[in-house]
Order: structure tokens, then C-alpha cells, then sequence
């Protein structure tokens, strides 16, 4: 991994995404802010489960509790400490949600995080109406709108960084050694559970603080709205269509189902979730790697296929040069 040109990147993408707020029309800048927030939840969801292969479908709940923290205190404390509240709460509710399921693998993991998503909806749900009165939650205080995308920029821009050191230090290395082998990492000295809950917590952290940072797109949220179970099953789309274990494939695939979306699902809402589907099934089945890794192998089947063609070549020759 070359750290260095991975940086350059970075800083060129952001650059270019800077610019967006002061020449695109309302809608690019829309667009524009959609594909930053699934860049910042995929790729934060890939520094976790891609490396650790936990398969976690708990986004939508560390999305919805960033967005109720919002919601509760962007009034009262400021546009800066409801992202930061909103990041910490929510990475203590994944180390209460790690130490409780991380023993589990594969499919009961998965299945165990997408029922605590629904508990934790339905509970704020339950507290909204028996307990406030109320169904949801109306956004009096709302920054400009420069304010938010430059915070949701920055998000992005912070979880693909940290993306960037977390895989090349020791902690990164020892999720990658969870996903290859658990048990072997625990016998070379891991405490697994402990790097398990540290990565479930930190990939919480910034989904909790997407979370705060998109609610004020809703004048009016409700549970319904920022638990909505298709924000987490996105992200896990694009995080592996894209490659959940490269650094840049979430982000390209964020960029490519951003605007998917807006072709498809306003006009043709059904024929986009098959399309969301059979992206997914050719994905698995013909690009295990996502598409991070369509051009790799792309470019060796390509030579692969020229090999075979000079050797062919090389072969007519020598029959035609002993026959003569």
C-alpha cells in the first residue's frame, strides 16, 4: 500500500469536492451530498467489517441514533457539539452491542445486529409516543447549507483517512489477522475481542456522526425516517460491490450508485432495487474483489489472452519453419 500516493488522492478528491458549492446548481450540490454521506458510511463499514469479515447490518442504528441526538441538541448545544455527541453516543452504544454479539460470526451476527436496529427503533418509537406524546421530531435550528456539506465533506474526507493509518498500523493489521484466521490471531497474542469491539466501536463513531450531520436535511424526522433499515443495507451494498476490503472501491461505488439512484429510483423505483440486486449477484459471483478490482483483472485476463495469442503465434511459426 503506498500511503503517500493514497494521500495525494485523498486531497485531489477532496479539493474537487470542495469546489462543488460554489459553481454546481442546488442539484449537483444534492447529489454531491448523498455521494459524501455513503462515502463516509461505507468506507468507515469496509475499515470494519471488510477487513474482520463480521458482516454487520447495525448502520441504520448508529445512523438514526446520530440523528436524534441531533435533533435533541443542536438547539441547546451547537452544530459542532451535537456531531460530536452524536459520533460518541453511538460508539458506546456499539461497544454495549460488541460486547453482547461479537462472539458470533457469519449469518447469526448479522441477524443479531439487524434485531437490535429494530429494538433500538422500536423503543425510541415507543418512548415518542407513551413518553414525549409525540411521533417524531420537528428541526427548529437548521445550519446553512454549506455548513452541512462542508461537514459532511469533512466526515468522508476523515473516515477514508483514518481508513488510510488504521490498515497500515498494528490495530489494522490485527483485524486483518480476525479475517483471516480469529483463532490463530488469538494465539499469536490478539485480544480479539477487544480489537472486535474497538473496530465495531470506531465504524459506530462515524455513523453516528453522519447521522447528526444529514438530520437537518428533514425539517421533520421521525423513527421511520433516520432508522430506515434501506440506509444500513446500502452501505452494505456498496461497501462490497465496491470491495469491502480495498480502500477506494466504497467510494467509487458510492459515487456510481449516487447516481443510480436518482436515475432510477424517483422514476422507477422497482426496476432500481433489481438493479441493485443483480449488481450484487454479478458482483459475488464474477467479481469477488468489487469493482476496486475490475481493472487488475481486467488488465490480466487481457494479458493473459495475449500471452496465449503469441504463443499460438510463436507455435504456426515453428511448424511452418520445419515443414519447409
Amino acid at each position: 500500500m503506498n500511503t503517500g500516493r493514497d494521500l495525494l488522492v485523498l486531497f485531489a478528491l477532496a479539493g474537487w469536492a470542495l469546489a462543488v458549492p460554489h459553481y454546481g446548481s442546488e442539484f449537483a450540490i444534492s447529489m454531491a451530498l448523498t455521494c459524501l454521506m455513503y462515502v463516509a458510511l461505507s468506507s468507515s463499514w469496509s475499515l470494519f467489517c471488510g477487513t474482520t469479515r463480521y458482516l454487520s447490518l447495525a448502520t441504520s442504528a448508529f445512523f438514526g441514533i446520530g440523528a436524534y441526538t441531533s435533533a435533541l441538541l443542536l438547539e441547546s448545544q451547537g452544530w459542532w457539539m451535537a456531531i460530536g455527541l452524536g459520533a460518541l453516543i453511538a460508539a458506546a452504544v456499539a461497544v454495549v452491542m460488541g460486547a453482547a454479539v461479537l462472539h458470533l460470526r457469519g449469518t447469526y451476527f448479522a441477524v443479531l445486529t439487524f434485531g437490535m436496529t429494530e429494538l433500538i427503533r422500536h423503543a425510541i418509537t415507543y418512548w415518542e409516543k407513551q413518553v414525549t406524546g409525540t411521533v417524531g421530531r420537528v428541526l427548529v435550528v437548521v445550519p446553512e447549507r454549506d455548513t452541512v456539506y462542508l461537514t459532511v465533506l469533512a466526515l468522508a474526507v476523515l473516515a477514508i483517512l483514518v481508513s488510510i493509518l488504521v490498515r497500515r498500523s498494528r490495530f489494522g493489521l490485527a483485524m486483518l489477522g480476525i479475517g483471516a484466521d480469529e483463532q490463530r490471531a488469538q494465539t499469536l497474542g490478539v485480544n480479539t475481542r477487544l480489537v472486535k469491539i474497538g473496530g465495531f466501536a470506531l465504524t459506530a463513531a462515524f455513523a453516528g456522526a453522519v447521522g447528526a450531520a444529514m438530520s437537518v436535511r428533514w425539517t421533520y424526522i421521525d423513527p421511520a425516517t433516520v432508522f430506515n433499515p434501506f440506509i444500513g443495507f446500502q452501505t452494505v451494498l456498496i461497501a462490497l460491490i465496491g470491495g469491502a476490503a480495498t480502500l477506494w472501491g466504497p467510494l467509487i461505488a458510492a459515487i456510481v450508485f449516487s447516481l443510480l439512484a436518482e436515475t432510477l429510483r424517483l422514476q422507477l423505483p422497482q426496476l432500481y432495487m433489481m438493479t441493485l440486486g443483480l449488481l450484487l449477484i454479478l458482483s459475488v459471483l464474477y467479481l469477488p474483489g468489487g469493482l476496486a478490482s475490475l481493472r487488475r483483472e481486467t488488465f490480466t485476463m487481457w494479458r493473459d489472452d495475449v500471452r496465449g495469442w503469441w504463443r499460438e503465434l510463436r507455435r504456426d511459426k515453428t511448424k511452418k519453419a520445419v515443414a519447409t
